[in-house]
């Protein structure tokens, strides 16, 4: 049964990391060699090289979750293995929201010449999802920090 729902987990970290793998070849790329508009260029060029720079702490927090649920599938979910995997993906999260607010300057530029206030909205739903990620990362690293210091306790007691 575990093993079962740790392949799930697995195929579906492998499917959210397809789609950003697949626009990151193809989308970005394309989007650079057709702007919309060729005066948007000194804009849309920080952006995108923003949305390049967030995806290699992207890809290393996913390959951090493989790696938690292989420790699960070992049965080492309560080791320091897993405290240390939670603590990188907390730190990836925070460095996707630090760039993507780093980068907000310029997407408000892009939405004021184009005249689309929503953009900025909508730029700042990857920054939330990634501050969630990162507080449930660290809410979950403190509790498995404190999980192992009880268990060692009584490990020593008895």
């Amino acid at each position: 049964m575990k093993r079962g729902s740790t392949l799930f987990l697995r195929i579906a970290v492998f499917l959210i990391g397809t789609p950003v793998l697949a626009l990151g070849v193809y989308g970005v790329s394309w989007l650079l060699n057709n702007p919309v508009n060729p005066e948007y260029d000194h804009i849309l060029y920080p952006i995108v090289i923003a949305l390049y720079v967030s995806v290699i702490p992207f890809f290393n927090a996913l390959l951090q979750s493989f790696k938690l649920l292989s420790y699960i599938d070992k049965n080492q979910a309560f080791s320091e293995l897993s405290v240390k995997a939670l603590k990188t993906i907390k730190f990836c999260a925070i460095i996707i929201s630090g760039t993507l607010v780093a980068v907000l300057p310029f997407v408000y530029l892009l939405a004021e010449l184009d005249d689309a206030p929503g953009l900025i909205i909508i730029s700042m739903v990857p920054i939330f999802a990634s501050m969630v990620i990162a507080v449930f990362a660290a809410v979950l690293q403190r509790l498995l920090k404190e999980a192992i210091d009880i268990k060692s306790e009584n490990d020593l007691i008895i």
